[in-house]
């Protein structure tokens, strides 16, 4: 049975797919008031599920005329696309924005649902058990590595 954040987090996304700019404006309110839930409800799952990590810019304006904007970040070249994953991922990085990371590329197709799952663990804390500023600095290396390879296999 799926929580009330994942149904949420569909429909903006199934909205998203559906917009021919790839930007929504939504009102939080109308949003709390569609899924019957408070407005607190909607920041949860706009701050947990649409981030830069997954591949979202979300912009919010509060007030009378309110809004919350998402929009799914779009590359115009390959090149462009790898140079901000390597930026993002810069020299270290915790493992939720690590999962975060490897969600995007897998919902993008740089990564199969099998490639995803060994590099998620490959890069969790039970195998990379290590003082905390060290695994986070090795996280990044291996992922670098990983998008670095990723990106050089869809060239050939």
């Amino acid at each position: 049975m799926s929580s009330i954040s994942d149904i949420i987090e569909r429909y903006l996304i199934k909205t998203l797919r559906e917009a021919p700019s790839g930007t929504i404006q939504v009102k939080r309110s109308e949003l709390a008031d569609l899924f019957q839930c408070v407005p607190s409800q909607i920041n949860y799952v706009i701050s947990t599920r649409f981030t830069v990590e997954k591949g979202y810019v979300v912009e919010s304006k509060r007030g009378g005329g309110g809004y919350i904007r998402i929009r799914k970040v779009r590359f115009v070249t390959p090149k462009a696309h790898y140079d901000m994953l390597l930026r993002m991922i810069g020299n270290q990085l915790s493992q939720s924005a690590a999962e975060d990371l490897i969600a995007r590329l897998q919902d993008e197709r740089w990564m199969t649902v099998r490639e995803a799952h060994m590099v998620k663990k490959l890069v969790s804390r039970e195998v990379l058990d290590l003082p905390i500023p060290l695994r986070d600095k090795v996280r990044a290396r291996m992922l670098r590595s990983v998008v670095t390879t990723l990106f050089a296999s869809k060239g050939e």
